[in-house]
């Protein structure tokens, strides 16, 4: 187990290149499988949750290459449709439900294990569920799996009951062999979902609307070999966006696409940050003096992402007069204050809203992150405060963030990872 020992107060300069984003590439590789081909993806973060799910590819049969941020997967050979015995690795993320729609749709067989990941509230597979029977599948969960199959996938006009990403791509996966043309009403539209419905398309899949809340998908015969390069990480990219601006910084964050951080950006810029187009791929971020006060509430793409609604809310806490940040996506996202106010945070909770009133400065202490997101927040927060902080928790953070450490070193941060001994 290690831990983070951060020096506070250091303004982080210089640059930044953004990696592949997780949430897209966490759908890519399940998606591989419907090729039964040999597929090959470039710009791949090297974090846990994607070594997870290669593991997961190969212990069912997939051959699985990892080069740098370049991966092969060759799915030609048989693969097992039960993932059954792999509940443990399976358990440990979220994304892992992907494999169902994979497995559904090349198979029409899946046993996959329930999903694991981040524990943020109540995140239930129920619109899963629902498409997977609208397009025929009979579905049963029995000993902590998931178990799907169906004669012949049918298209189907399906409408999600609320805007649900994973469930989105779980049904496009599914869909993609299904006879007919299916239509997914109130379908999320996130940049990653657009990711995946593009990947599928250069495979050879039919996919129209990707980006907006209808898709339709026409089902195809097979898909192909193709070569396929991740869209970049905008979680990534907003964090080191609000690192820069929190710590009077000056950050060049490269490789973005900037009309993904719009909501972000417009954000920061409220509060007081000067945020620069740089040649259409970065985004120059910079800040002096003490962030003003705002007012955000996460929502669905395009508007201001959960998954930044933490390291949002350090801004805030330092930032001069009442914010208010109000989480609509999650019920229980908010277990990350109580390391904020060891650090001297002004929040009060009311239900699913949080009421900072900003102070001058935070102080620096032992810290826990409780979670993915929560993580880069605590980090942020030590970078900000005065004197040294610990952070322990880092299994989150490397779920997700790709040399984090090294990468605000690098900005002129104090930061180091050590090891903890066991006790």
């Amino acid at each position: 187990m290690d831990k983070f020992i951060i020096e506070g107060g250091h303004p982080l300069k210089g640059e930044v290149q953004i990696t592949g984003a997780k949430n897209a590439v966490l759908g890519l590789i399940p998606a591989a499988l419907l090729s039964r081909n040999v597929v090959t993806i470039d710009n791949v973060p090297r974090i846990d949750d994607v070594r997870k799910m290669v593991d997961i590819l190969s212990r069912i049969g997939a051959k699985v290459d990892w080069q740098d941020d370049v991966l092969t997967i060759d799915s030609r050979g048989e693969l097992s449709y039960d993932c059954a015995p792999y509940q443990d690795e399976i358990g440990e993320m979220r994304a892992s439900y992907y494999l169902l729609g994979a497995l559904l749709g090349r198979y029409g067989h899946a046993i996959v294990p329930l999903p694991g990941g981040c524990n943020i509230g109540d995140r239930p597979i129920d619109q899963h569920i629902k498409g997977f029977e609208a397009l025929g599948a009979d579905v049963v969960i029995e000993h902590g799996c998931v178990k799907m199959q169906a004669e012949h996938l049918k298209a189907a006009d399906i409408y999600m009951d609320v805007v649900s990403v994973g469930a989105t791509i779980n049904v496009m996966l599914a869909a993609v062999f299904a006879e007919g043309r299916t239509v997914i009403e109130n379908a999320a539209k996130e940049p990653h979902i657009v990711d995946v419905a593009n990947f599928l398309n250069k495979m050879g899949a039919n996919i129209k609307g990707a980006g907006t809340d209808t898709l339709r998908i026409h089902g195809v015969e097979a898909l192909q070999a193709c070569s396929y390069s991740v869209v970049p990480d905008q979680i990534t990219a907003g964090t080191y966006m609000m690192a820069a601006a929190a710590t009077n910084g000056d950050v060049l964050v490269k490789g973005v696409i900037p009309k993904h951080m719009e909501s972000v950006t417009a954000k920061l810029k409220e509060m007081g940050a000067e945020v620069v187009n740089v040649g259409g791929d970065s985004l120059q971020v910079s800040h002096q003096g003490r962030l003003k006060h705002c007012h955000v509430k996460t929502l669905p793409y395009p508007g201001f992402p959960t998954d930044l609604q933490q390291p949002m809310a350090v801004l805030m806490s330092i930032a001069e007069g009442n914010s208010r940040l109000h989480e609509s996506i999650f019920e229980n996202r908010f277990k990350y204050v109580d390391e904020l106010r060891k650090m001297g945070a002004n929040i009060s909770i009311n239900g699913r809203t949080a009421l900072i009133e900003g102070v001058p400065e935070l102080s620096g202490t032992k810290i826990v992150a409780t979670d993915l997101r929560a993580g880069a927040a605590m980090v942020i927060a030590a970078l900000v405060a005065k004197g040294r902080s610990e952070i322990t928790g880092l299994k989150f953070i490397d779920r997700g963030y790709e040399n984090l450490e090294e990468n605000f070193r690098n900005l002129g941060a104090h930061i180091e990872r050590v090891a903890v001994e066991n006790r």
